[in-house]
């Protein structure tokens, strides 16, 4: 089932939640709401579930509104941040809950239940457990329950809410996994609300940034961390430096020093007076050593050094701030060749960098 929402606001008495929205979700496809909290997401989510009723827009199902039908009638599943299981209730019989209540003339036999319900376990991986109650699982097993008893329903849409947000990283990184080898394998049309940048770009095949009730950004997972459309997206997927100044002579001027740009990048827009923000990624800066003459570049000092897995990550004096270090990563190659030590005087330039204007990034928001 496609889903799509149009021009859909909702206010919780003076805070805006969703602010015009327009989004569409192709059949199929296992998109990703992210951004922080109070962004809007799950408000998105509840209305698309018909939990919550927008002030304005409507929500199509298959090209047909849907936006005065009940929860029921629009044949989604819901899996909930805390599982929501019932705690009296078998694994067997949380997962069967769905079809139990069902109107009798809708209701399979109780020998399709039991077909039913011991297909979906063994889907989840989790046959095993049937017989055993929530307070008996871990937390990974709870949500896969969950999922199961989502799906028991045979739902068009399958809606998760920080469905991994309770669980430790380990844990979270497995199912995340598995929930990607699932929806390939069943091609249900999924939508999942999260704040966990890596998640998303992990799982989703388009993400959607949104902040402040607003769409930021839309885009395959390499689109909007290669190429984020504003400020906002840039700084909120992965780590980021971040260096005000002004464009002079062929480069950013910060404070008294001056940041190299290649001639692409210097014709990006840029505000009033050359003001321009540059945004660089901590693998896109180059550590170099002063060789006793004018380089071009930030004069920093190597203030810690950490070694994380593979990579080596350098936190260097910021001159233009000094409460916020600057971070570069190295390969460990890298990290050996320069043999650097603490309280070295070193020299920081970019590799790559994204220049911006020097205005409020919601002014920079693109429009959908």
């Amino acid at each position: 089932m496609s889903i799509s929402v149009q021009n859909i606001g909702k206010k919780f008495g003076a805070f805006t939640a969703l602010d015009n929205i327009s989004l569409d979700f192709p059949q199929g496809e296992l998109v990703a709401l992210l951004g922080p909290s109070g962004c809007g997401k799950t408000t998105l989510l509840r209305v698309i579930a018909g939990l919550e009723h927008p002030d304005q827009g409507k929500v199509l199902f298959d090209g047909e509104d849907a936006s005065r039908r009940d929860v029921r009638q629009r044949q989604v599943g819901f899996v909930f941040q805390h599982y929501a299981l019932f705690r009296h209730m078998t694994v067997f019989e949380n997962v069967a809950f769905g079809l139990r209540v069902k109107k009798r003339k809708e209701r399979p036999s109780n020998a399709e239940i039991e077909r039913k319900v011991h297909e979906l376990l063994n889907l989840v991986q989790l046959d095993w457990l049937a017989d055993r109650y929530p307070s008996q699982l871990s937390g990974g097993q709870r949500q896969r329950i969950a999922l199961a008893r989502a799906l028991a329903v045979e739902p068009k849409v399958l809606l998760l809410d920080e469905p991994f947000g309770a669980l430790d990283a380990k844990v979270r990184k497995e199912l995340r996994r598995w929930l990607r080898r699932l929806h390939d394998e069943l091609h249900i049309t999924s939508i999942f609300v999260t704040h966990d940048q890596e998640e998303a770009l992990e799982v989703a095949d388009r993400v959607v940034l949104m902040n402040k009730g607003h769409i930021e950004q839309i885009g395959t997972p390499n689109e909007v961390y290669t190429r984020p459309a504003t400020q906002f997206v840039y700084g909120f997927l992965g780590s980021a430096n971040i260096f005000h100044g002004r464009i002079s002579d062929g480069g950013l001027a910060v404070g008294e020093h001056t940041l190299p740009l290649d001639e692409c990048t210097l014709k990006a827009e840029v505000g009033e007076d050359g003001a321009a923000v540059a945004y660089a990624r901590p693998h896109d800066l180059e550590i170099v050593r002063p060789n006793g003459h004018a380089e071009e570049g930030i004069p920093s000092k190597v203030l810690r050094v950490l070694t994380i897995g593979t990579l080596i990550r350098v936190e260097l004096e910021n001159p233009a701030n000094p409460t916020t270090p600057i971070e570069a990563e190295l390969t460990r190659e890298q990290y050996d060749e320069l043999n650097l030590k603490d309280g070295e005087e070193v020299v920081v330039r970019t590799k790559n960098v994204r220049l911006f204007p020097k205005i409020d990034y919601l002014a920079n928001r693109v429009s959908v």
